[in-house]
């Protein structure tokens, strides 16, 4: 049994300066599966993604995840579209969310290397961090963010500049993540990636949810204009 969902909000907002940036939202979140929002630049995905995790500020609306806060962001994890890497060696950064939980050093470095054989990183074990190439440090997020077995990841373009070799494992990292119970929600512009990931699609502009639809349902025939030209790969403002 879930101690995170469901999740609800209701006319949830968020502003910067006074501009409106998410809102007002309407949604509901599940257990199980990726959902993905899309939309183009400035539709406030990553604002949308922070505001649910709480690193935005609710300025109007409701935000009730089934438990109190401190235990819905202890089961929370989020992963940015460029990874913030400790400068110390792999495994002290795959460790780095065990250590500060308490779990004993010897104890965090045997799952670091557990989580390092998963993603491909076990051969640079002890290399720095911040050496590795975008893809090794993005698969390092990834496997940083899992490693405390939350319930649910954000992931804000995780494929973002890389090539085919490096999204398609982190596709397969993501993929097997899901198939293990961990709910995810990510951010992506890659429509491919959208139709070979998503269970769940929302279609966000100008900060309004504009479709909410499994993903079938989306590209079988979006029920907005505006979600048809995106589509498309019309420009849509």
């Amino acid at each position: 049994m879930s101690a995170l969902f469901p999740l609800s909000v209701r006319g949830a907002t968020t502003r910067r300066r006074g501009k409106v940036l998410v809102g007002p939202v309407d949604l509901d979140l599940d257990t199980e599966g990726i959902t993905v929002v899309v939309g183009p630049n400035g539709a406030g995905k990553t604002s949308l993604m922070r505001l649910l995790h709480g690193t935005a500020r609710l300025h109007a609306g409701t935000i009730n995840w089934a438990c109190d806060v401190k235990t819905a962001r202890n089961a929370q994890a989020f992963v940015f579209q460029r990874p913030v890497m400790l400068r110390r060696s792999v495994w002290e950064n795959l460790a780095y969310p065990l250590v500060i939980r308490g779990v004993p050093r010897r104890e965090a470095k045997a799952r670091a290397l557990d989580w390092a054989k998963r993603v491909g990183l076990a051969g640079m074990f002890d290399r720095p961090a911040p050496v590795l190439s975008g893809g090794e440090q993005q698969k390092l997020a990834i496997a940083r963010a899992l490693i405390s077995e939350p319930e649910l990841i954000f992931l804000d373009e995780p494929c973002a500049s890389l090539e085919g070799r490096a999204t398609r494992e982190i596709e397969e990292i993501l993929m097997a993540a899901r198939d293990a119970g961990t709910r995810l929600l990510l951010s992506t512009h890659d429509m491919g990636q959208v139709r070979r990931l998503a269970d769940r699609v929302l279609f966000l502009l100008a900060g309004r949810v504009h479709e909410d639809a499994s993903a079938s349902e989306f590209f079988a025939g979006p029920n907005t204009r505006e979600a048809k030209a995106f589509v498309k790969g019309d420009i849509v403002e």
